[in-house]
């Protein structure tokens, strides 16, 4: 059978505290991770940044594919915890400023086009998070 290789490849090292310093194997790019977050984000700050930068990233390829000039796109993330441990996330809010000449139509659809289909952050959640995404121009 041959060998399939990881798409992503990571490591952490950890440094002190509850500190870790990731790499990513591919790239060579390093950042830190504090589950105090002090020291670097913490896991959950950096699975939300994840998902809003993935949302951002689909809004801004979908728009410039429709050929829409996109000025800037801002993302105002907003997650909501369980009160139990694991403490997941239970709602997401996601508001995107976008400064764009596509009509309100068009930036409602990419959202709607990343939320169901290519954010693959957000599809490797569990799906019983609510996710509630709006915009303003």
């Amino acid at each position: 059978m041959p060998e399939v290789t990881p798409d992503v490849a990571l490591s952490l090292t950890w440094t002190s505290g509850l500190a870790f310093t990731a790499r990513d194997e591919k790239r060579g790019t390093e950042w830190g991770i504090d589950g105090k977050n002090e020291a670097g984000a913490s896991p959950v700050v950096l699975l939300g940044s994840a998902v809003a930068g993935c949302m951002g990233i689909d809004i801004v390829h979908i728009l410039t594919r429709g050929r829409f000039e996109v000025r800037s796109v801002k993302a105002a993330f907003q997650g909501y915890r369980a009160e139990t441990d694991p403490k997941r996330y239970t709602r997401i809010d996601l508001h995107f400023t976008v400064d764009t000449d596509a009509p309100d139509a068009q930036i409602a659809r990419a959202i709607a086009l990343s939320r169901d289909t290519y954010c693959s952050v957000w599809q490797s959640l569990r799906q019983d998070i609510a996710l509630s995404a709006t915009f303003t121009k």
